[in-house]
């Protein structure tokens, strides 16, 4: 096919798009063109390393490939179709007259980020990189911290009209080969339009995809992320989106923090019962407030009772329509301030939940008790950050429990919620282990935090080739090792 003829179809196929540089080119005797997208390539380079090279009167066609000319990587494509989707990526194609097939060269350059603190996961103590939206600085980003050949990147393109780069992250010797195969297995089946997020892939990845609660972790930082590959797990990592993907994800991952290994363990320990306090105040406190008032009132001490009757009196509605009212409140207002401008954002909250709530009371459209609850409730939610959606709905959940049948509606809910959760599993890992079912080994990085030296052995929970994580006896000769020295 004529390099016209074919350019003609490549400018049809795109188009006409006003971003597609088109440039006649001379290589070797044969008349040719240029193809690239504006915004994708760094016309310096283009120039230097191609254009002017391929330029010189004594090119031999036939070395191109061999890189003699060049020090642009060269590729080959067979088809037309197989060209534009490498010029949508930022390649430069060359079509020559008389040429089979068509130059591919690499001049690839785009605005991008800087590797930075992530937002919504600032520490105190602890690295401070995030991801980034691109994928290969990612990848490099874990690479800095695992070291090791085992640590295997396999990639693959999902997106129909996105093309989009997803890789997936193990380590080789450590990662169990069925989790490794059933992730592939899962996402070479994803048939979409296009990944514009990492986030797009979780449902096609998790077990429940009806579930409240996520089967897939999501970090932004690649001490998290490296951390999780070293316990087994299998990370995925998609182009454009600074979140990583882990799986096995079990519950007890959402109140561990990446700077709980930073601090003493006294500090840790008390610092996880915080976090599961504060998830048991954000769900059953606004239905036990609601169960009292409706039905078990006589619970309650009588100069509590009378405390509640007192501030509660005289509002129009009844103490489930207040709670459900008041929960809706703050949610639109928690909405509102994500996505106004930062400054406004605090400034609606402050308002909101001050002034708003302080002349609603005022006015006697609702109880004082009941924006107290509400608040409570909303603070324990942020102590969990991770979780603040599945906990917002099972809320609302458990307040129409507590409407219908009391303190008793409660505990059903709570029955059938721990049903769920005991039979809920995550690429083979039980989504409550490891306390149910009960690993012993495993509690020593759960609520209680036990010594680094003490974790010898990957987690039981997590299914991986090699158990042991620390030598028994490093622990041991570290220590005899300073004592002898001392001796000395």
């Amino acid at each position: 096919m004529k390099a016209s003829t074919l350019s003609k179809r490549i400018k049809h196929d795109f188009g006409e798009s006003s971003d597609l540089l088109v440039r006649p080119a001379v290589v070797g005797g044969k008349e040719g063109c240029y193809f690239a997208i504006e915004g994708l390539i760094d016309k310096e380079m283009l120039e230097e390393r191609v254009i002017r090279p391929l330029s010189l009167p004594d090119v031999d066609l036939a070395e191109i490939e061999g890189e003699v000319y060049l020090s642009s990587p060269v590729k080959k494509a067979r088809t037309a179709e197989e060209a534009e989707k490498a010029i949508a990526e930022g390649m430069t194609a060359l079509l020559l007259d008389g040429e089979k097939e068509i130059y591919l060269f690499s001049a690839k350059k785009w605005e991008r980020r800087s590797v930075e603190e992530p937002p919504t996961s600032s520490v105190i103590k602890g690295p401070r990189e995030g991801f980034t939206e691109d994928v290969g600085v990612n990848a490099a980003l874990l690479r800095r911290r695992i070291k090791n050949r085992s640590l295997v990147i396999r990639e693959m393109t999902i997106g129909k009209y996105t093309s989009s780069k997803v890789i997936v992250c193990y380590l080789s010797d450590v990662a169990a080969k069925k989790t490794v195969d059933l992730v592939t297995e899962r996402l070479e089946h994803v048939d979409i339009d296009g990944v514009i997020d990492s986030s797009y892939l979780t449902k096609f990845l998790e077990d429940d995809p009806s579930s409240l609660f996520p089967q897939v972790g999501s970090f932004e930082k690649p001490d998290v992320v490296a951390a999780k590959l070293l316990e087994g797990r299998v990370a995925i990592l998609s182009d454009g989106s600074p979140i990583a993907l882990t799986v096995p994800h079990v519950l007890i991952e959402s109140f561990q923090d990446s700077q709980d290994y930073f601090k003493r363990n006294s500090r840790v320990t008390v610092t996880r019962f915080l976090r599961l306090f504060g998830a048991i105040i954000a769900l059953f406190l606004p239905a036990a407030f609601v169960a009292v008032q409706e039905f078990q009132y006589q619970v309650l001490p009588l100069k509590f009772l009378i405390t509640i009757i007192n501030s509660t009196n005289g509002t129009p509605l009844s103490p489930t329509l207040e709670m459900v009212l008041v929960l809706l409140i703050f949610d639109i207002l928690n909405e509102a301030s994500v996505r106004m401008p930062r400054y406004v954002g605090m400034a609606l909250s402050i308002v909101g939940a001050i002034v708003l709530g302080e002349t609603a009371v005022s006015a006697g459209l609702l109880s004082s008790p009941a924006v107290l609850v509400t608040a409570l409730s909303s603070i324990g939610l942020y102590l969990v950050p991770d979780d603040v959606g599945t906990y917002s709905l099972l809320r609302l959940v458990f307040v129409a429990a507590a409407a219908l049948v009391g303190l008793l509606g409660i505990i059903f809910a709570v029955l059938i919620l721990t049903h769920h959760l005991v039979t809920l599993e995550s690429f083979g890992a039980n989504y409550t282990s490891p306390y149910a079912p009960l690993i012993n080994a495993d509690l020593k990085d759960g609520f209680i935090k036990r010594e680094l030296p003490d974790m010898t052995m990957r987690p039981e929970t997590i299914d991986n080739q090699n158990h042991t994580r620390i030598a028994k006896d490093a622990f041991l000769e570290a220590h005899t090792g300073e004592e002898d020295s001392d001796e000395e």
